[in-house]
């Protein structure tokens, strides 16, 4: 549809990596779930990503040092995040303008924050729409980049063509995200559609050891199931 072909060339002027379009009307159910009945009622949703800098990724494995903490939770999140949610912002704009309704959901805000829990899932959005595959790190995997990328959604009832599939999981038997976990939280299952996350990841190994970074370092970074995937590291 010529809307597409619209919001592409509008948020391609945003520098934005990736774009994907996805039906959402089977995942009603599972969106409120989380959401409530703010998300209900759009049939479509765009989902835009950002791909993190490879040379901040890459030094990961020194988050130790001040300056690698620093310039990852700064240039790899902070100022990623005020990216996606002003490009989300005017994306919702453009789509009102022409009298759709749309709702923008922030890129990391926690709605549940004692469980790690958004008003809606981005990776799930991004699955659906075609641009990657849930990962054994509970991350979404895209070919080019790998994990190394950060999305934002922007739920609308305009005439979207969405996509009929997602990529398939192609995670096989690798499990370098698995051995690069400092605390063992990564199970090494690969995603199926519908279960749990615990299924695949122990979140409170993963928090508890955030919180201890947070007494100890200025800039509390971990990411080493981010760095590790090979996908990633192609690119």
């Amino acid at each position: 549809m010529k809307m597409n072909g619209k919001i592409t060339r509008l948020l391609k002027s945003h520098l934005v990596d990736y774009i994907g379009f996805a039906d959402i009307t089977r995942y009603q159910d599972e969106l409120a779930r989380f959401g409530g009945e703010i998300v209900r009622g759009y049939k479509s949703a765009v989902s835009i990503g950002i791909a993190i800098p490879g040379s901040i990724v890459d030094h990961l494995p020194d988050r130790s040092d001040a300056n690698v903490s620093c310039e990852y939770r700064t240039h790899g999140y902070e100022v990623l995040n005020q990216r996606l949610n002003l490009t989300a912002s005017f994306l919702s704009s453009y789509l009102n303008n022409r009298n759709y309704r749309t709702l923008p959901i922030a890129v990391a805000d926690r709605t549940d924050e004692e469980n790690a829990l958004p008003t809606v899932s981005h990776k799930m959005i991004a699955h659906i729409a075609g641009l990657g595959w849930i990962g054994k790190n509970c991350l979404l995997i895209t070919r080019t980049h790998g994990p190394r990328v950060r999305f934002i959604s922007v739920l609308t009832d305009a005439p979207l063509r969405t996509v009929d599939d997602p990529l398939p999981q192609e995670c096989g038997e690798c499990e370098e995200c698995v051995k690069a976990c400092p605390v063992g939280a990564i199970k090494g299952r690969n995603y199926v559609t519908g279960e749990e996350r615990e299924d695949r990841l122990d979140f409170m190994k993963c928090q508890k050891y955030f919180e201890g970074l947070k007494k100890h370092r200025a800039y509390p970074v971990c990411g080493m199931c981010l760095q590790a995937c090979p996908y990633g590291k192609r690119s």
